[in-house]
């Protein structure tokens, strides 16, 4: 039988890389989705793309609204930040930075896992483009994976839960490889922070900029709309 694996399902670029890595590795992928008051609705509907063209059976949307809190450019009225070199992208932990969110949402996930019965989690981090991000690093993920592995009835029983991260030590450009090989199409997924009406990406923001970069170190032209 199948095994079962919960993937985190942004609609962006990772994550829909991840879907298929996941579903290659053998897993039955259920993916959960977040609604949590981010600035659009364009990531939503993405994932809600993604998921359906690989064909996942289960895709969960979870509503959480992160905006009580604010704290970041994704969640409060704050500028995203547009035009950045690579050298200032790099540097420092930027505005886009949603407090807590990873941990957030992997908490949901291990809640979604236990109840499917599933002992794997997948999740797109990446320490490589977005090591300004603290809870995308490896310590991050294995301290994680430490403390699921001691709250949960299921690891109580002895069902240890293990924490994918497939991408954390990979280029943009090595992401975008794999995901080709595995028939991802990039022109359904939506990695922009600040898209406009219609889900044209903006082409400037962080997000952007590194996937740009990505598909041009691969040597492609990135099949996404631009505004």
């Amino acid at each position: 039988m199948t095994p079962p694996a919960v993937v985190l399902l942004s609609g962006g670029l990772d994550s829909a890389t991840v879907l298929a890595i996941a579903r290659d590795q053998g897993f039955r992928p259920a993916a959960l989705t977040f609604r949590y008051g981010q600035r659009h609705a364009v990531e939503i509907a993405a994932a809600r793309r993604v998921a359906a063209a690989m064909g996942v059976t289960d895709h969960r949307i979870a509503d959480i609204d992160l905006r009580v809190f604010g704290g970041s450019a994704l969640t409060a009225d704050i500028a995203v930040p547009k035009g950045r070199a690579d050298a200032e992208i790099a540097d420092g932990i930027p505005v886009t930075y949603v407090p807590a969110r990873n941990t957030i949402m992997l908490s949901f996930a291990l809640a979604f896992a236990e109840v499917i019965g599933a002992a794997d989690i997948f999740v797109g981090v990446n320490a490589v483009d977005y090591s300004g991000y603290p809870d995308c690093r490896p310590d991050y993920i294995a301290a994680f994976e430490r403390m699921a592995n001691l709250a949960t009835k299921a690891a109580v029983e002895g069902h240890r839960l293990t924490l994918h991260t497939p991408l954390i030590s990979l280029t943009k450009a090595e992401i975008i490889r794999r995901g080709l090989t595995l028939g991802v199409d990039y022109a359904i997924t939506s990695t922009c922070y600040d898209p406009n009406p219609e889900g044209a990406a903006c082409g400037q923001c962080d997000s952007c900029r590194l996937r740009l970069k990505g598909f041009a170190e691969a040597g492609l032209e990135d099949p996404a709309p631009y505004a």
